[in-house]
């Protein structure tokens, strides 16, 4: 059985990919306490002393709103992680290293982006610019790989500000659906993502980066209405801003012709059954967070 080391196994796609995993590889997820990350020393003695066969790097210092991380130090400390993995790449197989759509800048990118388009524009926000100097520490790398991902969703992730596990508890609790502005996204299901990675872990790729998306975007108000029709209820959604804004999607030709061939869940059915995973934690809730 391979040995897995991941990072970030407490996060939402850790979490994720740790039941996904569970018979399939054994994986060692140490939590912050048990390493610290950001010691180079530290993670340069635990990985030799574990010789894995792959490290997947899910850590990610991202503040955000609901976040005590410190602002100010999510591209030092992003990089500083990365580097500190790739610094001891000796004492292990390959690393795969989770990247961004936000590389390409979100703030000028176009729809359905493709991997030729990275470094037409630099990120102008810390953490877009910390994945995307990480991007081309991995271009020059012979032994890692970069899974660009857009948007993610599904099981234990933030329910207080991710849109789609907002929209399920806001039904749930019978709250209108908020939208700031309806934009299109690239939305992927995290079980999507378990089965791709699976795949990297036991193959080499050809590329150093890779779009991991559907690149079949969709717009926020249809997914609101889509939660509506799998919880059966009849509640306002509430748009603050008219117009669309910019599209965050990219082009997965790259990833399906490594692949050969891949199916990607219905999105339908994927919220349901993350509807119905939420109904069964509704006393877990706080509906005044969302």
């Amino acid at each position: 059985m391979l040995q897995i080391l991941l990072t970030g196994g407490d996060g939402f796609i850790g979490r994720n990919l740790k039941e996904a995993w569970r018979n399939r590889y054994s994986v060692v997820y140490p939590k912050s306490s048990e390493l610290d990350l950001l010691d180079g020393g530290a993670v340069e003695q635990f990985v030799a002393s574990h010789r894995f066969d792959v490290v997947i790097h899910a850590a990610t210092w991202n503040a955000t709103t609901t976040s005590t991380k410190d602002l100010s130090r999510v591209f030092e400390n992003n990089c500083r992680i990365f580097f500190n993995l790739e610094r001891a790449k000796n004492s292990y197989g390959r690393l795969i290293s989770f990247g961004s759509g936000a590389e390409y800048d979100r703030a000028s990118m176009e729809p359905l982006t493709p991997e030729d388009r990275f470094s037409c524009h630099i990120p102008t926000d810390s953490y877009g610019f910390s994945k995307y100097v990480i991007a081309r520490m991995i271009e020059r790398s012979s032994s890692a790989c970069n899974l660009r991902l857009f948007a993610v969703f599904g099981a234990h992730e933030d329910w207080r500000i991710r849109f789609i596990s907002n929209a399920c508890c806001r039904a749930l609790f019978n709250l209108p659906i908020t939208i700031r502005q309806n934009r299109r996204f690239d939305y992927m299901h995290v079980g999507d993502l378990a089965m791709i990675v699976g795949w990297f872990i036991e193959h080499t790729p050809h590329h150093a980066s890779y779009n991991v998306c559907t690149s079949r975007p969709i717009d926020l108000l249809t997914l609101a209405e889509i939660v509506l029709e799998v919880s059966a209820k009849h509640l306002p959604i509430q748009v603050a801003e008219e117009g669309s804004g910019l599209e965050y999607s990219g082009d997965n030709s790259r990833l399906l012709a490594e692949m050969g061939c891949f199916s990607f869940a219905d999105v339908k059915s994927r919220i349901e059954e993350l509807y119905n995973w939420y109904e069964a934690r509704k006393d877990s809730i706080d509906p005044s967070l969302l």
